[in-house]
């Protein structure tokens, strides 16, 4: 017979598992939360560029006003400005490359395409098209070692995934057929979230050799805010800015919302690892979207059983691809 306080520690163990799986599905339910911002974001800057008439200059208000909120972050935060600091000496010393610095240039095509083809393809449809571009181009990077923890092999799973989640496009498109716009302006969202899994790959390594994620964070908008300040500029030549732009404070928080997503995911990848964190960030994205475009429908494009199938396809692609990833999780524990 065990005594008394070895059955009373065991049971202390036990409560102690039981409470950290509790703990551990909180973190996955705030991932997922904090993930539906995504969709949010997508959804105030669709707006925000059908209510100007002018996608670039929208998408610049959008990360502009991130890129305030970052600049705030550097200023206040010591490990970010040293973050900042190491950049030059890690391009020296080839620990990094210029390129890597460039994660911004996709942030911006992401800004404009959600701005200028938001509103057109509705929330749902938009967030399937990026999350099948985005799963592609990752599948890329992890096969040619782009990102911070080098190469990983295509494994079947992750291959079926990828192949899946490109038939989830083809299935949420299918309902929009008839519909009055061109079923490949699709293609540029898709363009779009392929451009951000090279975004991801890159700002990784940024990431990993400064030891800060608010120093790569900020690289990253700042790259963005100079090319779009850059792009509308050239364009005001061609075609005159706006007179006004609209009142609603709300229409410009695009860059707010991404700041908080960014800062959310820093606090919560220690906490239950970059896996499930990515497999909630899709699913709290995709959930969000077809929420979104069931209470609010887009004018010109409702939620359709097809988009609806398209998300779930989706989301059976990332379970899928990320197969190998937990059997990897699961040893290592």
């Amino acid at each position: 017979m065990q005594p008394w306080s070895h059955k009373f520690a065991n049971q202390s163990s036990k409560v102690k598992q039981v409470n950290g799986k509790s703990t551990n599905w909180l973190f996955v339910v705030f991932a997922i939360s904090i993930a539906s911002l995504n969709s949010l974001q997508a959804r105030v800057n669709a707006e925000l560029g059908f209510r100007t008439g002018d996608g670039l200059l929208s998408a610049f208000l959008s990360i502009s006003s991130g890129f305030v909120i970052l600049i705030i972050a550097v200023l206040v935060i010591p490990t970010a400005r040293k973050g900042l600091a190491m950049i030059p000496s890690l391009l020296r010393e080839k620990k990094l490359a210029w390129w890597h610095l460039l994660g911004g240039a996709s942030g911006a095509y992401y800004a404009i395409a959600q701005t200028t083809t938001g509103i057109l393809l509705g929330v749902a449809l938009f967030s399937v098209a990026i999350v099948s571009g985005q799963t592609l181009s990752s599948a890329l990077a992890d096969r040619y070692g782009l990102g911070p923890s080098g190469i990983h092999k295509l494994t079947t799973p992750r291959i079926l995934g990828t192949v899946l989640v490109l038939i989830a496009v083809i299935v949420s498109v299918a309902g929009q057929l008839n519909a009055s716009f061109s079923v490949w302006v699709a293609l540029v969202p898709f363009l779009a979230g392929f451009a951000m899994g090279l975004q991801l790959a890159v700002n990784g390594r940024v990431r990993k050799e400064s030891g800060s994620v608010a120093a790569s964070t900020f690289i990253n908008f700042g790259v963005a805010t100079v090319l779009l300040t850059l792009i509308v500029l050239v364009k005001s030549i061609f075609q005159p800015l706006p007179e006004s732009l609209p009142p609603e404070l709300w229409l410009y928080t695009g860059g707010v919302l991404g700041s908080i997503f960014i800062a959310g995911s820093a606090f919560v990848v220690a906490r239950i690892g970059v896996l499930v964190l990515g497999v909630s960030v899709v699913a709290g994205q995709l959930l969000g979207a077809t929420v979104i475009d069931l209470l609010a429908p887009s004018p010109l494009h409702p939620l359709t059983l097809s988009t609806v199938a398209g998300v779930v396809l989706a989301l059976i692609a990332v379970a899928i691809s990320s197969t190998s990833w937990q059997k990897k999780q699961r040893i290592a524990d």
